[in-house]
C-alpha cells in the first residue's frame, strides 16, 4: 500500500497527496496519466499495467481531475509533468544532488544541460540520447541502462512519449542503480525551449490542452480531438455503471 493518498478514479490510483509530500527513494517509479494516456492504456495492456503499477500515477490532464469530480464527487488538483520536473530539480538543487536525461536528441539534450547550468547550478546533470525508433533492441535497452548506472542519478527523467517511455521505465526499473524515475514526455522540449508550453493563462483556466492544440493542430488533434471523444465514451460508461451499482438492491 502506497504511503501517499490516492484515489481511485477508473481504475487507476491518482495521486491526491501534496508534491512535498514526495521523499527521494530508490527506484521509485513516478508516471502521469491524462485523457490520452488512459485510452491508450485500453488498448495497450502492458502500458495499463506500467500506468497502474508505477508508485505515484500523477493526474496529468484536466480530464482526469474533472472525472474524479463528476464521477466520485472527489478533488484532485492537476500536476502536469513540467510541475514534477521543477519541484524535483528544486529538491535536488537544495540538496546538491544530480539528474540524468534519458531521451530526446542530442541537440535538445545539450541545451538542457547548459540551461540546468544555470537554473540549477548545485545539480549534477548527465544524459543520454537513444536512437529514435519504435522498439528498441536489446542492445538499444543495455547501452541506455548502462549511461544511467554509470552516473547513479538520484533522480531519472525518462523523455521518449507515451507509452514507449512509461513500459521502457516499469520493465527496466529495477536493472538500474537510480533513485526517482519520472517519465515527463514533451517537458524535455519544453524546458529546452525546442516547442514552447502554453502560457500560465491556458494553464489555469485548464485549457492548456487547447492551447497545445491550436499550436500544432496537425500533431494534436488525433490526441485531444479523437481520443478526447473515446474518453467522453468511457466516462459516460463508468457513469452508468456506478449508478446501476446504486440501484441494485442489497442482498440481505
Amino acid at each position: 500500500m502506497s504511503r501517499y493518498k490516492n484515489i481511485e478514479c477508473m481504475g487507476y490510483p491518482i495521486f491526491s497527496d501534496s508534491l512535498e509530500s514526495i521523499t527521494f527513494e530508490k527506484n521509485f517509479l513516478i508516471s502521469t496519466i491524462n485523457q490520452y494516456s488512459y485510452c491508450i492504456a485500453e488498448e495497450d495492456a502492458e502500458f495499463k499495467n506500467a500506468l497502474k503499477n508505477s508508485d505515484i500515477l500523477l493526474p496529468d490532464g484536466i480530464g482526469i481531475v474533472l472525472a474524479s469530480k463528476w464521477l466520485y464527487h472527489q478533488k484532485v488538483k492537476k500536476i502536469a509533468g513540467a510541475d514534477i520536473h521543477q519541484f524535483l530539480l528544486e529538491k535536488l538543487n537544495k540538496e546538491s544532488g544530480s539528474c540524468f536525461y534519458l531521451g530526446a536528441s542530442e541537440s535538445t539534450l545539450a541545451i538542457i544541460t547548459k540551461r540546468m547550468a544555470k537554473d540549477y547550478p548545485n545539480v549534477k546533470v548527465g544524459s543520454y540520447s537513444p536512437p529514435f525508433k519504435a522498439e528498441f533492441s536489446e542492445a538499444d535497452n543495455q547501452k541506455m541502462i548502462e549511461s544511467v548506472n554509470n552516473f547513479v542519478p538520484d533522480v531519472l527523467f525518462v523523455g521518449m512519449t507515451a507509452p514507449k517511455q512509461e513500459k521502457w521505465a516499469y520493465t527496466h526499473k529495477n536493472d538500474m542503480t537510480v533513485g526517482m524515475i519520472c517519465s515527463i514526455g514533451a517537458v524535455f522540449d519544453f524546458y529546452a525551449g525546442t516547442v514552447k508550453r502554453p502560457s500560465k493563462i491556458w494553464i489555469d483556466l485548464g485549457l492548456e490542452w487547447l492551447g497545445r492544440l491550436l499550436r500544432e493542430p496537425g500533431r494534436m488533434w488525433k490526441r485531444y480531438i479523437y481520443y478526447g471523444a473515446i474518453f467522453v465514451y468511457y466516462l459516460a460508461k463508468e457513469k452508468v455503471a456506478l449508478l446501476l451499482k446504486k440501484t441494485v438492491p442489497v442482498e440481505s
